[in-house]
């Protein structure tokens, strides 16, 4: 059977690597070439800590205080888009205790999921891209987000997560090189990291030697259909026909998926970062940064620094106050590190999609028979990766998925 994946980003490329070992030939489309995207830019976290959904109690009225301040970490450009109302009615919806209690237990499994799947495919593709299984700390400056944090804590001890709670000085005995400033932390120590720009390159080298076609540089501008089945999909570099399709276009799926007559809520969420090639006293432990709302990321004397969420539509264009807020908060939890201001023009930036409740969509639609649909992991596509791509495959074969993924329907707003 013939499976054309649309889009080459780490969704697509993980489901192609699944496919491809059930015996199915499969073409990968994308727009780029597979050198950079949302997928290479981000801190290259694999997170079962991360269980708690974007839209969580109090995200509504701390974003509004962030807005007023431009290098916050969040921020909504003002413009007239019923997509942008509608999306942000759902969001505020979704942001209750309620609707997090009820999704924590579906994001919590394809996270755990995805970590357990993570080891298997370091084993297949080459251990090449600096996986380190060390875990990540939430780093909290004030008492108040520390009680906060070890309260999560106790949550994911609930899903069978290992945690230590962490007060200054045994944060500052796991980074021995540079000094913190911090309350504390909490370690996720069944986290793990790596270069995702590597890891992405590795699978993408790993599915070639496979048979994998990758069909780059080609924008789809429409499909063929004949009742329920969809026969072929429309490229600037002519048409390809197919058994089954998926579509896995990230910040894009929206824009392809209307080519079916298919509404999606999501939003680009853009994020910026920067790596440093060289710092002489680095840190050792990934980090998010819980006040500052954003990451660390080192990679031996390597250290990239990222965040932010930006709703401001598809583009690409960089606000410099918004780097200046992740740097900011960088150099006030590790005042030992000695970074410069990265440079604006290699400041980079990429769209995460979001949805409305924080949950991805993954998942066959009614209105035809051939098409999964497989994004809105907004920042949480690398740690979802492995197992959004195993369960892609499960339900190309009709097999029962890994996990239930009645969570994340299509056609649930």
């Amino acid at each position: 059977m013939n499976v054309n994946i649309i889009g080459g980003g780490v969704i697509g490329l993980c489901s192609a690597y699944y496919l491809q070992k059930q015996g199915y030939d499969v073409t990968i489309i994308e727009r780029g070439d597979i050198t950079d995207g949302c997928s290479f830019g981000n801190m290259g976290y694999i997170s079962p800590s991360h269980f708690v959904p974007l839209a969580s109690p109090g995200i509504i009225s701390q974003g509004l205080k962030w807005m007023l301040s431009p290098s916050s970490p969040f921020y909504i450009k003002p413009r007239l888009s019923m997509d942008l109302m509608e999306w942000g009615y759902h969001f505020w919806k979704s942001s209750n205790a309620a609707t997090v209690q009820k999704n924590s237990p579906h994001l919590n499994n394809i996270l755990q999921l995805s970590r357990r799947l993570i080891n298997d495919l370091r084993t297949d593709i080459g251990d090449n891209f600096e996986m380190e299984t060390i875990g990540c700390l939430m780093m909290c400056k004030q008492q108040k987000t520390l009680d906060h944090e070890f309260h999560l804590a106790d949550e994911a001890e609930q899903f069978g997560l290992k945690v230590d709670r962490l007060l200054k000085a045994d944060v500052q005995k796991l980074e021995p090189n540079v000094e913190v400033n911090v309350a504390g932390a909490v370690l996720f120590k069944d986290d793990c990291h790596f270069n995702p720009g590597k890891m992405m390159l590795a699978l993408k080298n790993y599915l070639v030697e496979k048979g994998v076609k990758l069909q780059l540089n080609t924008t789809v501008t429409g499909f063929e259909k004949s009742g329920k089945t969809i026969t072929a999909v429309i490229t600037d570099k002519g048409k390809f026909d197919f058994d089954q399709v998926v579509i896995a276009t990230g910040s894009w799926l929206p824009v392809i998926t209307k080519m079916l007559d298919i509404k999606l809520l999501l939003q680009p969420g853009k994020g910026y970062s920067y790596t440093y090639p060289a710092v002489e006293k680095n840190i050792k432990y990934p980090a998010i940064l819980v006040d500052g709302r954003c990451a660390v990321t080192p990679w031996g004397n390597q250290l990239r620094i990222g965040g932010t969420m930006e709703l401001s539509g598809i583009n690409n264009k960089v606000l410099v106050k918004r780097m200046q807020g992740i740097y900011n908060s960088a150099k006030d939890f590790y005042p030992g590190l000695k970074i410069d201001f990265p440079p604006t023009d290699k400041i980079w930036n990429g769209l995460r999609p979001v949805t409305p409740d924080g949950l991805p969509f993954i998942g066959k639609h009614s209105m035809y028979d051939n098409l999964v649909i497989a994004g809105g992991h907004a920042m949480l596509g690398i740690s979802e990766a492995t197992g959004t791509g195993k369960i892609v495959s499960e339900l190309i074969k009709r097999k029962t998925t890994s996990i239930d993924i009645s969570a994340f329907r299509v056609e649930r707003f």
